[in-house]
């Protein structure tokens, strides 16, 4: 069964992006990490989107790769025409060498996919980071499993992954991996934690694990 489908729901979100669309404000965690970083280095954002996070980083000086399985986001940050290189790829299998990147930013992307997809895709994050290199990055939270079993029908489709239908009205139909905290940290055993908090979000009971860490040497 293949599971990293969530892009095909997204593709078509970001064919049909609105001006004011909350997708192309940079989140402000990721204000504060950057603001936090040498104003050099290379940088990819996994899972770009159309490029809020992406072109946000160019404007302030970074070498940005924005990667995305979606070609309509990755449309918007061609036209954008910030230098921003654009390859369109799978999260589990990025087309990158080794040790390239100083800093991975990946938000509300990577736990599209079950145990396996998710396990590859921070395997991935890891070996394209150079050591000691940041990786930003959200996942979603088991706490918030049971707000989503109450709105729609669910099913568990393997370990922690789980789809729901939502009518076809969004990427709920394409499976989603929860995890607690002990889950989260045995999953980035590559990595030094810096800081990790479980948010709700805007919608009520849309619980994310919020991460920052370091690529271990």
């Amino acid at each position: 069964m293949t599971t990293d489908t969530a892009h095909k729901h997204w593709n078509t979100e970001w064919a049909e992006i609105a001006p004011d669309s909350k997708w192309l404000t940079p989140e402000p965690d990721m204000i504060r990490w950057v603001e936090g970083l040498a104003p050099s280095g290379k940088v990819l954002d996994l899972g770009a989107g159309v490029g809020r996070h992406a072109l946000e980083l160019a404007r302030r000086g970074f070498t940005v790769t924005a990667s995305d399985a979606a070609a309509e986001g990755l449309s918007v940050i061609d036209q954008a025409g910030l230098g921003v290189e654009t390859v369109q790829s799978l999260m589990s299998d990025l087309p990158f060498a080794d040790a390239s990147f100083d800093h991975v930013i990946s938000w509300n992307v990577i736990y599209h996919g079950d145990h396996q997809i998710v396990s590859r895709s921070i395997a991935e994050i890891a070996r394209i980071l150079k050591p000691g290199g940041t990786y930003l990055g959200t996942m979603l939270s088991k706490r918030r499993l049971p707000h989503e079993q109450a709105k729609l029908p669910g099913t568990e489709v393997s370990r922690n992954t789980w789809t729901f239908d939502d009518g076809g009205a969004g990427d709920k139909r394409h499976p989603h991996y929860f995890c607690n905290a002990a889950e989260l940290v045995d999953l980035f055993s590559d990595f030094e934690l810096m800081w990790l908090e479980d948010r709700e979000h805007e919608k009520p009971g849309s619980w994310h694990w919020h991460m920052i860490a370091e690529r271990l040497a």
